[in-house]
């Protein structure tokens, strides 16, 4: 009979290693899927290819999303500004939910009995890759050696050597998830409350050579299309034109404590130049193309998008209704928004617009007015009163 085939989610670490060897070791047909959202570089791909191979898998596949996670989740939350506790771009965590949907889709394509994945049963991932797994592939069993076994790193390393393959699985101070939207950093001095991370922790640092320069991004109904005048129609150059030029300043270093999906406290680094650029820059350009109750009610809905996508509800019917909104809420959008950098920090200057709404020949805030008179002024002020006036003209105890 024909061994059972797995699929595995590889990434090329210490887990999905050890996955890969033992089930192959235990009769299974072995398809090693690395699912690339943007965080692995060619390098990387073809070490991951050669490795997979020695560990006994029979098909080692690059499944390349990076163009659907923009389509289907990036744009949205540049739409929506979507940052988490106002502080975390939601950056390696929403690429996820990609990769556990791209790894469902090959493991149909081939007819797998089996999907794999490295998570332990402390963090979030075994929650995105287990929930995309059984709503986009029923029927599939999944299995996680590292989770259910209770691994130690010790143990998987032991494993690997026994069995003839050996790499540099050291344990680090940090570990990093690098990805196209941020690199997040765990470990070291965030496991203290008290301390941030030390300048060596961090993968980026300040190498430019002016002090200060001028960043401009132009977008087009919400969308990037050009970088300092550089026109871009690949979103994701875009994207790695915006980090290259940030990085060089060390922008977008913070650390955020935040709600895990299975209701512990977490605490994560991160170092994530263009989100914090892009989604700053895009709303200062909001600021003067929306009315005020549309900047409003897309806050609400993008902060539940934002929400949903960490906690591994992408899938849940509502996310295209929300981004509906968004995409609406996008048409006049449409300017180029001016930023200055400088190391380890940014400020917004200005934005250039032909759908500035602060271009009013009505009025010009704090100078003069023309769409109203002084009277007008005074009878609006005094009839907004009106409730106000009610109430303390009745209880004029109350005091404040």
């Amino acid at each position: 009979m024909a061994n059972k085939k797995v699929v595995v989610a590889f990434s090329g670490g210490l887990d999905t290693s050890y996955t890969v060897m033992k089930l192959a070791q235990e009769g299974w047909d072995v398809y090693a899927a690395c699912a690339n959202t943007g965080g692995f570089s060619e390098e990387q791909l073809k070490k991951n290819e050669e490795n997979a191979y020695k560990l006994g898998a029979i098909q080692y596949i690059t499944l390349d999303v990076t163009q659907e996670y923009y389509a289907k989740s990036l744009k949205y939350m540049i739409f929506g500004n979507v940052l988490r506790n106002n502080c975390y771009p939601i950056s390696v965590s929403s690429e996820r939910i990609f990769q556990a949907i791209a790894i469902a889709r090959y493991a149909k394509e081939i007819g797998a009995d089996a999907i794999a994945h490295g998570s332990t049963g402390a963090g979030n991932d075994q929650i995105r890759f287990d929930m995309t797994f059984l709503v986009m592939a029923p029927g599939v069993e999944i299995i996680t050696l590292t989770r259910d076994q209770k691994l130690t790193r010790k143990e998987e390393v032991d494993y690997l050597n026994d069995h003839g393959f050996f790499a540099d699985f050291t344990k680090l101070k940090y570990s990093y998830n690098v990805g196209i939207w941020g690199t997040s950093i765990c470990g070291g001095e965030l496991l203290d409350p008290t301390q941030g991370l030390p300048e060596e922790a961090y993968l980026k640092h300040v190498t430019a050579t002016e002090k200060e320069a001028t960043l401009k991004i132009t977008f087009d109904k919400g969308e990037i299309t050009a970088v300092n005048g550089e026109q871009f129609s690949n979103k994701i150059k875009a994207i790695q034109k915006i980090e290259e030029i940030g990085a060089s300043y060390a922008i977008g270093r913070d650390a955020n404590v935040g709600d895990t999906i299975i209701g512990i406290k977490g605490r994560v680094g991160f170092e994530a130049a263009a989100p914090k650029l892009i989604i700053e820059a895009h709303r200062l350009l909001e600021k003067s193309t929306l009315s005020k109750w549309q900047q409003y009610w897309k806050d609400q809905v993008a902060n539940w998008y934002g929400m949903f996508l960490h906690e591994s509800q992408y899938l849940e019917p509502v996310m295209p209704d929300i981004e509906a909104m968004l995409t609406s809420s996008q048409r006049n959008v449409t300017g180029t928004a001016i930023l200055k950098l400088r190391p380890y920090g940014f400020e917004t200057v200005g934005i250039d617009s032909d759908n500035d709404l602060t271009k009013s020949k009505l009025g010009e805030y704090g100078e003069t007015q023309t769409g109203w008179t002084a009277d007008e002024a005074k009878g609006f002020i005094k009839v907004s009163s009106t409730p106000l006036r009610v109430y303390y003209g009745i209880h004029k105890d109350e005091k404040r």
